[in-house]
Parts: structure tokens; C-alpha cells; sequence
């Protein structure tokens, strides 16, 4: 069932400023909350005041630096970036972001918001914020029509949403970035889905079968399971073919059959030579053959024969003769 949020920010306490803003969030959850965050570098390292795990604790009515409420970064440095893991990979409709105000009105004249011009905004399924997807990235916000609060709509999977911003960048607006580039978050909220495989406003329609991903909103696929292709995931891979988006290359299954689809097992045995349940290991231990079920002869200095005729490359040991240094030379009779 959709549900109204009513967030309140006091912009002045002292001068009775109230900011209330009303976001309409369906049935969404905040999955960011208390999961494991980092930053690149904390201001004053050691004071828990300013960890980055501030901007998952779900404080968010004391947006100064020192209420122990928001993420501080280092001083002067020419990138900063946090993270937040939501510990697996997780179907994403939006972020909102709650910068730090020290609590004064938030406008041009505020200090602060040139520290969050031309900041970024990824979702990763890993630490690296360029193997991942781009959420946002302001190229037009000024000191005087940046948010407080950033609401990002981007319906994606991921693991890791990255906030990084850098200095020097964007010479046109330079004039109006703060000269060093800082992360100072006092909450951020990721909404979407707790359990993947589903859909929709309340989260409880199933993905399309053998979608691994859906589009939160539509149930279009964004992944398959392993061992499926096509636009909705209808496909088995092609023959040969298993696995994560069907990347996977069989092994030497029985008379060149095709192995399971899903997950690369051939389950009418394997070829001459090679052995496992997904064929793809020659025979060893000096075997060969079906099921490497025979003994390699007398090669020479005892090494691996041929893994599926036997033969011994290199010839045979002293006293035996034969491809496969089985039969005993004439002058060991």
C-alpha cells in the first residue's frame, strides 16, 4: 500500500523556521539503514562524531557537522567519496540525500552549498564507482538551487551506492564550487526493495520466471538467471553455452552433447580423456581413457601419458616397448 512520509528539517531553530517536505515514497523501504558505510578520509579520525556510518543511522533533525548525526570528511582534498553496502545486490528505485546545513537557512548565502556542486551519484556492484551504473551527476545546480535535500530517482540493481564528488572539474562553473571537494552527509536513504525477485509499489509482485532482476517499477527484465537469454528470460543458452548470462563454455560432454544449460554438468557422462561432472578436466595421475579408467604405460621417466589414447610421447622407459609402453622390449627377455 503506498504511503505518505512527512519529513521535517528545522532550517533555524532560534528564528522558528520549520521546512516541511512532503514525499510521496509508495511502499518502498530505506534498505541503506544501519548497513556498513566507508569514506576515503573522516575529518579528525577517531572522533565518532563524524563516521561515516553517521549517514545510515536514520538521525537526521541535527544537520550540524558536530551534532554527531552527519559524515564529515577530510580537509582539503581534491576528491571525497562514501559508500554505503547493502550487503547484497538489491533492486534500487530511488536515493535521497541530507546534506549538512548547520541548521541556518539554506540558500546562496549558506557557506556549504558550494561544497556539493557537481557531485556524483553511482550504484555498483562493486567498491568501484565506474564499473557501476550513473545514477546523477549535478551539472547545473548553483549555490542558490541546490537542495537540501536531493531526491534521485534510479531504478537499478546494485550493492554499493557511491556518493564522490572532486575538485577542479567543470571550468564554466568553477567560480561557484567550494575550492576543496567534501562528502558531508548527515543521512542518505536508498529505497527500494528488501528481497530481490520482485516488483511494484508494495514490492510483492513477482519478476517475470527466470528473470534474476526486474525493473522496479514495470517488471521488465535487467538479468537473467544463469542458464537463460532473451528479452524476458525465455531463452535456455545457446547449445554449448551455460551459466551467468550464458558465458560459460561447456566442457567435453559424451558424443559432443550439449551440457545443462543452468549449471554446466553433463549429464550423459564425458568424452575419451577427460573426467568431472562438468567434463572439463583431463585425465591425470597418470589415467587415461573412458572415465579415465585405464593406467598409463611404462613412459619414459614415468610421465603422463596421452589422457585419451595412452600414448607416450616421449617413448618408454628402458625395457618396454610400444605406443603405450606396455609390452616388454626384446631385450628384456
Amino acid at each position: 500500500m503506498a504511503t505518505f512520509l512527512f519529513e521535517m528539517t528545522f532550517a533555524n531553530v532560534a528564528t522558528g523556521f520549520l521546512v516541511i517536505t512532503v514525499i510521496y515514497t509508495h511502499g518502498y523501504e530505506n534498505i541503506a539503514l544501519y548497513k556498513p558505510t566507508w569514506q576515503s578520509l573522516q575529518y579528525n579520525a577517531g572522533d565518532g562524531r563524524f563516521n561515516a556510518s553517521n549517514a545510515v543511522d536514520g538521525r537526521k533533525t541535527n544537520l550540524s557537522a558536530w551534532s554527531g548525526e552527519c559524515v564529515v570528511s577530510g580537509l582539503k582534498q581534491s576528491s571525497a567519496t562514501w559508500w554505503v553496502d547493502l550487503t547484497s545486490i538489491q533492486s534500487i528505485h530511488g536515493i535521497r540525500i541530507y546534506y549538512r546545513t548547520d541548521n541556518t537557512v539554506w540558500d546562496a548565502s549558506n557557506g556549504y552549498t558550494a561544497r556539493f556542486l557537481g557531485f556524483y551519484v553511482y550504484v555498483s556492484n562493486t567498491t568501484n564507482r565506474l564499473q557501476g551504473h550513473l545514477c546523477f551527476h549535478d551539472t547545473n545546480y548553483t549555490r542558490a538551487t541546490i537542495p537540501s535535500i536531493v531526491n534521485i530517482t534510479c531504478p537499478v540493481h546494485g550493492r554499493y551506492v557511491i556518493y564522490f564528488n572532486e575538485r577542479p572539474q567543470d571550468a564554466a562553473r568553477a567560480g561557484e564550487f567550494y575550492k576543496y571537494a567534501h562528502n558531508e552527509l548527515c543521512e542518505v536513504e536508498v529505497y527500494g526493495c528488501k528481497k530481490t525477485g520482485f516488483y511494484g509499489p508494495d514490492c510483492s509482485i513477482p519478476c517475470p520466471e527466470n528473470c534474476r532482476y526486474c525493473h522496479i517499477e514495470t517488471g521488465t527484465c535487467q538479468g537473467c538467471k544463469p542458464g537463460y537469454q532473451g528479452h524476458q528470460c525465455e531463452l535456455p543458452c545457446s547449445m554449448q553455452f551455460y551459466g551467468d548470462l550464458c558465458s560459460m563454455k561447456c566442457g567435453n560432454c559424451s558424443d559432443g552433447a550439449t551440457c545443462n544449460h543452468v549449471n554446466g554438468t553433463c549429464t550423459n557422462g564425458c568424452n575419451v580423456g577427460v573426467y568431472g561432472d562438468k567434463c572439463q578436466k583431463k585425465c591425470d595421475g597418470r589415467r587415461y581413457g573412458q572415465d579415465c579408467g585405464r593406467s598409463c604405460g611404462a613412459c619414459l621417466e614415468y610421465k603422463q601419458c596421452h589422457h585419451i589414447n595412452g600414448s607416450c610421447h616421449e617413448g618408454c622407459d628402458a625395457g618396454y616397448e610400444g605406443n603405450l609402453c606396455k609390452t616388454g622390449s626384446a631385450t628384456q627377455h
